[in-house]
């Protein structure tokens, strides 16, 4: 467990660790944490994000946010910018699951109207959204539109009937992100993902119905602006990103950047940490790939959003539209963009790498959707199954200091296999539905790998960032629904 003690205190959440600590170290780490998280924290977390500071071209820190967890390479919760120019890309800064993300959609029911349906409408979402490990999807797309469909993102889907007019504007990006090149990506890649549109996938995704919290109606003016009215109102969340499609892309360039580093002249203390220039042509064709991840993600929670849409429609005998189903957000996590920021007299382009960490761009930024621009980005941080998730906001402050990025989730304490010994899933299932919470999962030790008890307190790493000034406290999002792979 890390020690407190040893590190130097910035605030009261959080931590620096100097160049000192480490050999080789080009600028300090810094941690949000509480002095009982941080006390708590996994010294690998420690090794990793010392690692990371470690990196050709990293300025000013290597983060790890309040949920920060081992991970592959980057400790999970772990940012870090590049300069563009001497700087790297590491696939281990982003991850296997390219763009896993959260995506939050309203309605305009209230719980008193879902609660006698949930056990109908979760059991038909379940029906439309396949769950589990390899899951084909229902959607029917050739080879010969992946182009097409990685290029633009949600886009495409907007063309194509896929997406309500207003849907791209409150995605991260508009729903795709500039540079992808589908000719980057291989047969294999392709192959496993051309059916996997429309699927939710296993681990730590899942498809929430959720119900505003009454006691944690953090700010009720910021709410209504994303479409929060009241405090029993009824919203969806869903967690997946780009399936074996980035889990292939991840590992077919990582075998490459290892084999490659040695002809940059470039060194790790950790072979998961492999890089190579940005500037290069294998990390350019790396991130056109990893773009045509991104993207692909993006299409694949859309899709999900139509069936969660028709769900609701068959269950309520309303269409969609009337039950006011427009999407709040979604956000990414597992990703790496070029984006200008600012900091102690740099005003530039730099490489963003956020590995399970969530964009918190603040009022004013000219990223965000206009109806948002002048309160912040929505930030929609995740927590286990059993304990609820959070609605926030992103921060000047975040701009400042964190290369405008916050936590994720709640960040595991427990390992899966772990977690099975310590619980079985049926008993799981049975003590959620005692605590009015539905769950339908596609197995029984899936379900038991994400009991809450495997989770880091997710209101206490809520509460980290929102008094660092990272990300601010909106509302909190109690489950009353859930489907897990």
């Amino acid at each position: 467990m890390a020690q407190a003690s040893s590190f130097k205190q910035v605030s009261d959440v959080s931590w620096e660790i100097p160049t000192t600590y480490k050999q080789g170290m080009r600028v300090p780490a810094r941690i949000y944490a509480t002095r009982k998280l941080l006390e708590a924290m996994d010294n690998g977390v420690i090794e990793q994000v010392t690692n990371v500071a470690c990196l050709p071209g990293i300025v000013r820190y290597a983060y790890a946010m309040a949920d920060a967890h081992w991970g592959y390479g980057f400790p999970i919760g772990g940012v870090a910018a590049f300069d563009v120019e001497k700087g790297v890309i590491s696939p281990g800064g982003i991850g296997f699951d390219v763009n896993c993300g959260m995506r939050l959609i309203r309605t305009n029911l209230r719980y008193s109207e879902v609660k006698p349906k949930i056990k109908e409408l979760v059991d038909l979402i379940f029906n439309l959204v396949p769950a589990g490990v390899g899951v084909k999807g229902f959607q029917n797309f050739a080879q010969g539109q992946m182009g097409d469909i990685t290029s633009l993102g949600v886009k495409w889907c907007a063309e194509h009937d896929l997406a309500w007019d207003d849907d791209p504007a409150h995605v991260e990006e508009g729903g795709y992100i500039k540079g992808a090149d589908i000719s980057k990506v291989s047969r294999q890649a392709m192959s496993r993902g051309v059916s996997q549109f429309g699927t939710l996938g296993s681990g730590n995704h899942y498809l929430e119905i959720q119900v505003v919290d009454p006691a944690r109606f953090f700010d009720p003016d910021l709410a209504k602006g994303f479409g929060i009215v009241h405090d029993d109102q009824v919203v969806v969340m869903i967690h997946c990103g780009s399936r074996g499609f980035g889990h292939q892309i991840c590992t077919d360039y990582l075998r490459n950047f290892e084999s490659s580093m040695r002809r940059y002249d470039i060194q790790v203390r950790d072979r998961d940490l492999a890089c190579l220039p940005f500037d290069s042509r294998e990390a350019k064709d790396y991130y056109s790939a990893m773009v045509c991840a991104a993207n692909f993600a993006f299409v694949n929670r859309q899709i999900i959003v139509n069936r969660v849409r028709e769900a609701f429609s068959k269950v309520f005998h309303r269409d969609a539209e009337s039950l006011d189903m427009h999407l709040i957000y979604d956000v990414c996590h597992n990703i790496a963009k070029v984006e200008r920021h600012s900091y102690e007299g740099f005003n530039g382009e730099l490489l963003v790498h956020r590995k399970g960490a969530t964009r918190s761009f603040g009022p004013g930024h000219p990223d965000i959707p206009a109806p948002y621009r002048e309160v912040g980005q929505p930030v929609i941080i995740g927590g286990s199954m059993e304990t609820g998730s959070y609605l926030l906001v992103g921060t000047k402050k975040a701009m400042e200091e964190t290369f405008g990025s916050t936590a994720h989730g709640s960040g595991r304490t427990m390992s899966r296999t772990a977690a099975k010994r310590e619980v079985r899933g049926a008993e799981l299932q049975k003590k959620m539905l005692d605590r009015g919470i539905y769950v339908k999962a596609a197995t029984m030790d899936g379900l038991a790998e994400e009991a809450g008890m495997a989770y880091k307190d997710i209101s206490e790493v809520v509460e980290t960032m929102d008094r660092a000034g990272i990300s601010r406290k909106v509302v909190a999002l109690r489950p009353v629904g859930n489907i897990k792979g």
